[in-house]
């Protein structure tokens, strides 16, 4: 009979031959015993187990009680300047990540018009002065991605246009609408990074000179990436006390410009906003029904993190003079005063959480190493202060802001967003090494544990959501939204990016106190058919390509 026949693919050779799986193909059907096998960069074939002849194989890996899947595909990764220093993406590919999508908030191409320099120093992990010199020649966006892979790197790169970088291009750091010329030049870059790959435009805005644009600007912009059906990627403007008006703005730039709209890493924080979540859901939904092409993505860690000196009003650090406010008696008693009873107009952290949820962690000075770790009320209790004259001193004697885990969303929430069909996973993280990236200091322990996590503590331990759905919100989901259509699912013909794992171990380790710890249980991955994790050691090969978007 039928079943008999084995699959002999044309007196081919292929690769290699992954048998006895347990496939779960990233399209969410449920997962099935079979044999994958690989050659060239390409997935030659899919077959029931045993169907396919080793002995055409090169190479045949047992996965015997493991999980065979796509690789995952970060849609936010902010891997720009870990990749320059380092291509391997040591915290990625060991959470079988095989494709980093980056551009949230800015990009270092294209370099030009009133941007003074493609890689500021306010980025995470400082900046690297060799790039940066060779960033000024990127006066294209494909510049920047194609140098990234000329020189080497392990995952498959490709990125949004930063709407920061563009609008800093045609107008500087100016605080008023663009003209009608200045839009102009928008819209001509806007289309050239779409024919260079760019998936859309991604505006963060909460920052500077993201901020400052106004919702007329970002739809004329959304036009022209609609011309070539690609997305518009946003930080909301506010994720706490109007985080309902703020998912209504980026509704409304979809509607109007007609562009798909991707929200990233959803979020309620703050205690007295943890009931809008359902509401959220509800405005994605309507919004859905209408026929507004609306998604979403998340991290699964019910902490953000940012500086310390957030629980002071922005005002404080008015004209440069942060610190020299904070030392004027007077200026502190305003200051201490606003915090205590904030009369509105900035997001009081404090408030959101109170003192026992913020915990700072990024402390430079020998004496205040015994802090880490401990929440700021227990900080202000040992020090006999008040949490106010505590952040004071403490940012007053470190002289810089601190880094800061806030502790303002809730399990709860986390769990119902992770169901939601149209929800995907992302780090919103760069690829970190521990080996260098702990001397730069703590950091989200999201950059190390992100998909290990979803699929150990809220697939296997909680049971939130199935195994196939989790891994199609890390897969084909997210290709789908970007409009990859060779990548994201175990498919004959489509690109050998392959991730195995072992479902009953997969561990994220990264935690607040100690977040350079990489995930383990990830056994094998391969990118474009070239083994890129061998037994949880990273190979060193460099296959990633540059994917690009629609337009």
């Amino acid at each position: 009979g039928e079943d008999d026949v084995t699959i002999h693919r044309g007196g081919h050779e292929m690769d290699i031959l992954i048998h006895n799986g347990k496939i779960v193909d990233g399209s969410g059907n449920p997962w099935f015993y079979g044999d994958v096998a690989l050659s060239g960069d390409r997935i030659a074939a899919i077959a029931p187990r045993g169907r396919i002849d080793p002995t055409n194989a090169r190479e045949v890996i047992e996965a015997e009680g493991q999980v065979v899947c796509p690789g995952f595909i970060d849609i936010q990764s902010h891997s720009i300047i870990p990749l320059m220093r380092d291509g391997r993406a040591f915290s990625k590919i060991t959470q079988g990540v095989t494709t980093e999508i980056m551009g949230e908030g800015w990009t270092p191409a294209p370099f030009g018009g009133r941007i003074p320099d493609p890689m500021p120093r306010s980025f995470a992990l400082g900046r690297n002065d060799e790039w940066a010199e060779r960033a000024r020649g990127w006066t294209r966006f494909a510049d920047w991605l194609n140098a990234m892979v000329e020189r080497g790197v392990s995952p498959n790169i490709g990125s949004f246009l930063g709407g920061g970088t563009l609008r800093e291009y045609v107008m500087g750091m100016e605080m008023v609408a663009p003209n009608e010329s200045q839009l102009q030049e928008m819209r001509r870059i806007m289309a050239e990074a779409m024919e260079d790959g760019a998936f859309g435009v991604s505006f963060a805005l909460i920052y500077p000179p993201d901020a400052y644009a106004g919702i007329d600007e970002i739809v004329e912009v959304c036009k022209v990436v609609a011309e070539y059906n690609g997305v518009y990627i946003t930080h909301v403007r506010s994720e706490s006390d109007e985080l309902v008006e703020a998912i209504d703005e980026a509704i409304e730039i979809g509607r109007r410009s007609g562009a798909a709209v991707e929200i990233y890493h959803l979020k309620a924080s703050g205690r007295d906003n943890w009931h809008k979540i359902p509401a959220v859901i509800e405005q994605v939904n309507r919004a859905r029904a209408e026929g507004l092409d609306v998604t979403v993505d998340m991290y699964p860690y019910i902490a953000s993190g940012t500086g310390l000196s957030i629980v002071l009003p922005p005002w404080a650090a008015a004209d440069g003079k942060f610190f020299d406010n904070l030392r004027d008696s007077e200026m502190r008693a305003k200051i201490r005063e606003e915090a205590l009873n904030p009369t509105g107009g900035w997001e009081a952290a404090e408030k959101e959480t109170g003192p026992e949820g913020i915990m700072p962690i990024g402390f430079n000075l020998p004496e205040h190493q015994g802090y880490v770790g401990k929440r700021l009320s227990e900080i202000a209790e040992e020090r006999g202060q008040l949490w106010v004259d505590a952040v004071i001193d403490l940012l007053i004697a470190e002289e810089q802001m601190i880094g800061t885990v806030f502790f303002g969303m809730t399990e709860e929430n986390l769990a119902l967003q992770l169901q939601q069909p149209w929800m995907k996973v992302a780090t919103d993280a760069g690829g970190l090494d521990p080996e260098w990236a702990e001397a730069e200091g703590p950091t989200h322990p999201r950059a190390y544990g992100t998909f290990p996590r979803v699929l150990g503590k809220y697939v296997r331990d909680e049971g939130v959501l199935p195994l196939e759905d989790a891994i199609r919100k890390m897969s084909s989901a997210v290709a789908d939204r970007l409009g990859l259509r060779d990548r994201g699912m175990l498919r004959e013909g489509m690109y050998a990016d392959v991730v195995i794992f072992d479902p009953a171990t997969i561990t994220d380790h990264a935690t607040w106190e100690r977040p350079h710890q990489l995930s383990t249980g990830v056994r094998d991955v391969w990118i474009n058919g070239q083994r890129v994790l061998r037994d949880g050691e990273h190979t060193g090969a460099m296959p990633g390509r540059f994917v690009k978007g629609r337009g």
